[in-house]
């Protein structure tokens, strides 16, 4: 053999390395950025989510950096966004270490990934010890679960918790601070058909109360914060509601708020809890603040409680008239949502997502008692099925007592 000649095969054995060696270094990157499920649906890290700064875990919204030997770039990999599928979880349900073992277990085994956990209920009381000085103060906490404990055992399971705080319908704080409640035209507290008092939303010392509440459970680990009776009164004798020197509409005062909260709870998902009815309504028609092209302006989802059992008999929807909606769950979930999608198309700049409530309970009040029927798995899958069929991914199943029907959930596999 010439010289030449084993030059020439020397360089070319020596190409055919290079180009092996690249092969394997791109394979190695692509392994080295994939994500798992797993990862995707790790709540996100307290500390971090209460600074603003990145977690360290994988998150819904965290990124993943990674590089291989053979080069100095990085490449930023966004994680899937968490499609939430959850249950709502009372303090008191979570009181129970029984009862959070068996939620653990049903993410384990079905598609639920995700609970709404009570910090505030409507009875006005944060619904453990806290250390905020105004809740300290007024005694307005009842101890109903061990926040910490609790929080640690739902993420140990790798669950993502949401945590819903009960806003202006506060019969507790409203009453130790009667400066800050709704008043009456004829003096005193205005008080609801209940004889509750409520926090009037025009007050922003109400705001800075709320947030003080929030910006402490994030401390503690909630992953999202969740806003429920965001609105003023629907019922009682509104016309007595004194608002005088109220510079404003209701509907902005309420966005004004939600933009507020969004702006001190940085780094935080913030959603608000609406009236189903307003997918459908123009304007602020109920007059309690809620006015679909403007509530979801500022914040990160808009939860509409779109139970069938809560529209009017004989309310149009979307263009169908529904005679008795609590028996046409399907056609209700999906009339609303088609209609909340058809008109939020139309708003630039709307930021939040659509995760509507969904019911998991009978409506046994309504009257006749033909117009209801009793709710079980195939009511929910209905429901579930509108949520994908109007082209939105998320949801969240409500019953007050926490008696959901399981077997309406997808095992793993399904």
């Amino acid at each position: 053999m010439t010289l030449f000649s084993a030059r020439r095969i020397f360089l070319v054995a020596l190409s055919c390395m290079f180009l092996l060696s690249g092969c394997a270094a791109g394979k190695l990157g692509g392994i080295n950025t994939g994500t798992t499920d797993e990862q995707a649906s790790t709540p996100q890290s307290t500390q971090a989510q209460a600074s603003g700064e990145q977690s360290n875990s994988a998150s819904p919204e965290a990124t993943v950096n990674t590089s291989n030997e053979t080069s100095t770039d990085t490449t930023n990999i966004a994680t899937p966004a968490l499609k939430v599928k959850a249950l709502y979880l009372t303090g008191w349900t979570v009181g129970s270490t029984t009862k959070v073992q068996h939620y653990i277990d049903l993410v384990k085994n079905t598609e639920i990934n995700s609970y709404v956990i009570d910090i505030k209920d409507d009875d006005g009381l944060v619904g453990y010890e806290s250390q905020v000085p105004a809740v300290k103060e007024n005694g307005t906490w009842l101890m109903k679960y061990n926040v910490d404990k609790v929080i640690k055992a739902f993420h140990e399971g790798k669950v993502h918790i949401i945590g819903r705080i009960v806003c202006f319908k506060d019969p507790a704080y409203s009453l130790k601070r009667p400066d800050l409640a709704v008043k009456s035209v004829n003096g005193g507290l205005w008080k609801d058909n209940k004889k509750k008092t409520w926090l009037d939303p025009y007050n922003k010392d109400n705001w800075a109360y709320l947030a003080s509440i929030a910006k402490e459970a994030v401390e503690k680990g909630f992953d999202e914060i969740q806003f429920d009776y965001v609105r003023f009164p629907s019922d009682g004798d509104k016309k007595k509601m004194d608002f005088s020197g109220a510079d404003k509409e209701k509907y902005q005062a309420i966005n004004e708020f939600l933009a507020y909260m969004k702006s001190e709870l940085s780094g935080v998902k913030v959603s608000a809890d609406v009236f189903g009815i307003i997918l459908e309504s123009p304007a602020d028609t109920e007059q309690i603040g809620q006015y679909l092209e403007s509530v979801g302006k500022d914040i990160d989802y808009i939860s509409p409680m779109v139970y069938p059992s809560h529209y009017a008999q004989g309310q149009i929807v979307n263009k169908v008239e529904f005679p008795a909606p609590d028996l046409e769950p399907y056609k209700v979930v999906y009339n609303s949502l088609v209609k909340a999608k058809e008109r939020i198309s139309k708003v630039t700049g709307y930021k939040a997502s659509v995760r509507p409530y969904l019911q998991d309970f009978t409506a046994s009040w309504i009257r006749p008692k033909s117009k209801y029927q009793e709710y079980g798995v195939q009511q929910v899958r209905d429901q579930i099925k509108a949520v994908y069929d109007s082209g939105y991914e998320e949801w969240i199943l409500w019953d007050a007592s926490n008696s959901y029907h399981e077997d309406a959930l997808l095992k793993d596999g399904e």
